[in-house]
C-alpha cells in the first residue's frame, strides 16, 4: 500500500499503481449512461486515466475541466476521469460544464480502486480514489503514472500529457 496525505493527515491506499512498463489491470467501469467503459472501448488509443476522489471537490473539477481542455487538440487520445461519484453526477458536473471532450467513468461497482491500488483505505476520504494519472500506450503498456502525494493538490498535467503525446 501506499501512504499519501489528506490536509498534511497520512492515510492508506489499497496498494500500488501499476508500474511503468507493465500491462495494466482490465477495467470495467459504470458510464454516465449506466453503460459499461472498458479499455477495449479505446483499443488502439492512448489511454490517460484521470482518477480523483469526487468530482464535487474544487481540484478535482478543477483537474476534469484540464484535462477536457488538454484533450481537445489530441489524435489517438483519450481521457477518462474516473472517481467513485455516482455516474449522475459524473454526467451532470459534465453537462453543466460543457464537458465533452474527455469520457466520464464511475467505479462505484466495480474493483477499479483495489486493482488500480488507489482505493483509499482509512481516514474521512475512506473508500474514496486517490488522486493519480495512469497513461498506458496503444499498445497496452504503462507509460506514466502519478501518485498525487496530498490529495488536496493537482496532479502534474505536463508529465501526463507529455507522456501522452509521446
Amino acid at each position: 500500500m501506499a501512504e499519501i496525505t489528506f490536509k498534511g493527515n497520512p492515510t492508506q491506499t489499497s496498494g500500488e499503481l501499476p508500474e511503468t512498463g507493465t500491462t495494466p489491470p482490465a477495467f470495467t467501469l459504470a458510464g454516465t449512461d449506466l453503460g459499461e467503459v472498458t479499455e477495449n472501448d479505446f483499443e488502439g488509443q492512448t489511454i490517460v486515466l484521470n482518477i480523483f476522489p469526487s468530482v464535487d471537490t474544487g481540484v478535482c473539477a478543477a483537474s476534469v475541466r484540464k484535462f477536457n481542455e488538454e484533450a481537445a487538440g489530441l489524435e489517438n487520445v483519450s481521457v477518462v476521469c474516473v472517481s467513485n461519484d455516482l455516474p449522475f453526477a459524473l454526467g451532470r458536473f459534465c453537462g453543466a460544464e460543457g464537458i465533452d471532450n474527455v469520457v466520464t467513468a464511475s467505479g462505484f461497482r466495480s474493483t477499479f480502486g483495489d486493482d488500480y491500488g488507489v482505493r483509499i483505505t482509512d481516514g474521512p476520504m475512506e473508500g474514496l480514489l486517490a488522486r493519480s494519472v495512469v497513461v498506458i500506450s496503444p499498445r497496452g503498456e504503462v507509460v506514466h503514472t502519478q501518485l498525487v502525494p496530498e490529495i488536496g493538490e493537482e496532479p502534474d498535467y505536463d508529465s501526463a500529457m507529455a507522456a501522452a503525446r509521446s
